[in-house]
């Protein structure tokens, strides 16, 4: 059976909140972070819709050179770390003195490459780019950064699942503790908001156009749903050990019990009902739940007509006419991409401690595929023991988790 995994500490930075409580209230009241970008129409996006997150202040928090080290998405993960190990009593003295790991969903870095690539073409002279464009441009951006800053010394490094990413890294985490290798782990996913790391997916078409109606442009499920909002920020959970968490006095939120993935194996951009619907079946099958023992489900819908279609079959395949309940909080945030994984834990976990299922807001008319779901149009109060949470991404890559209140 292995060790028991507990979360203790949960932080996020995200369009609906900079801390737990703000984003509590806009889970709760249906209320939507997504905006306009002036920048990106005339840049050349076909859309200019966005998740709307705020930009860390820093300066005062960390010193000029651990700044200048930091990307975008960097930034956002350290004010989300910095919440959870709060929220988990591990202090300057704990991680001094104690071994934690770090994995963090991470698959691309744009803004630091684009810009240093801009210098080299105007300039002609390496020495321009600055020292820090290194260890912002790398994937692992966020690691090294979050385990230099917070001095951490267990697992160190980071998973590149596009928009599963955040979720994999979670599953990882769960793992190395229930099978010893580690007591601690701070995980979670991280993504820029910058017109930069956007423009390949513009360029797909895969954006919503509704930009005379922001907050109603991220439509899951819907039939008029015309594609996704890029969004971003990041979110982080402290894993621990369920013996270890007692023994030190931590509060314990929720347990990890379930951790399921699969591969789709077709197009690179293909999704599948299958491969989803076997993820899901993987971490129950793990957390020893059956379908009639969810609560919730927070879908990956993340707005496309392709996507919500094959995912909602999945989900019907296994929840026709059983009680839990659906909805995708996509819907309020747009897609986090390589964040979304982890954040929707935390939304989940959210939902779960105050008694409330968030709404799918925007879901007026459903289609052939999700008429067979119980989507949640409006809030719903009612309590939450067990969440089951969908996260797929390009190449065929899908993790779905499995959380429970203790």
């Amino acid at each position: 059976m292995g060790r028991r995994v507990v979360i203790t500490g949960i932080g996020a930075w995200s369009c609906l909140g900079t801390d737990i409580e703000s984003i509590k209230d806009s889970l709760y009241n249906g209320k939507s972070g997504i905006g306009v970008d002036e920048e990106r129409v005339p840049y050349g996006f076909r859309s200019g819709l966005t998740g709307i997150v705020e930009k860390p202040k820093l300066k005062g928090l960390l010193d000029r050179r651990q700044r200048a080290n930091m990307s975008e998405e960097a930034e956002y993960a350290f004010m989300a770390t910095r919440q959870a190990f709060e929220q988990a009593k591990i202090d300057d003295d704990y991680l001094l003195n104690n071994e934690i790991g770090c994995i963090f969903g991470n698959d691309s870095t744009a803004q630091a490459v684009v810009e240093s690539a801009a210098i080299m073409a105007e300039k002609h002279d390496s020495e321009l780019v600055g020292s820090g464009s290194i260890f912002q441009s790398m994937n692992s951006t966020v690691n090294m950064n979050l385990c230099s800053v917070f001095h951490l010394r267990g697992i160190n490094f980071s998973v590149s699942a596009a928009c599963a990413s955040g979720s994999h890294a979670i599953g990882l985490s769960y793992l190395m503790i229930k099978q010893g290798l580690q007591d601690v782990i701070v995980c979670g996913g991280a993504q820029e908001v910058n017109k930069y790391s956007m423009s390949s997916f513009d360029a797909l078409r895969t954006f919503s156009k509704r930009m005379d109606e922001p907050t109603k442009a991220s439509r899951p499920f819907d039939k008029d749903r015309d594609g996704l909002i890029p969004s971003g920020g990041a979110a982080a959970l402290v894993l621990e050990e369920y013996e270890h968490a007692i023994a030190r006095g931590a509060t314990i939120l929720a347990e990890v019990c379930g951790y399921g993935f699969s591969s789709n194996g077709q197009g690179i951009s293909q999704p599948s009902d299958i491969g989803s619907a076997l993820a899901m079946t993987r971490a129950m099958e793990d957390a020893g739940i059956s379908v009639d023992d969810v609560d919730y489900i927070n879908a990956h819908a993340t707005s496309t007509p392709q996507g919500d279609m094959y995912e909602a079959m999945a989900l019907a395949k296994l929840f026709e006419g059983k009680r839990a309940l659906i909805s995708s909080t996509k819907s309020m945030t747009g897609h986090e991409c390589w964040m979304a994984g982890a954040s929707e834990i935390v939304y989940s976990l959210i939902m779960m401690q105050n008694g409330f299922v968030a709404p799918n807001i925007n879901f007026e008319n459903p289609d052939e595929y999700s008429a067979k779901l119980n989507i949640a149009k409006e809030r719903v109060d009612m309590p939450i023991n067990i969440v089951l949470s969908n996260s797929f991404g390009f190449g065929g890559t899908n993790s779905a988790l499995v959380i429970k209140k203790i």
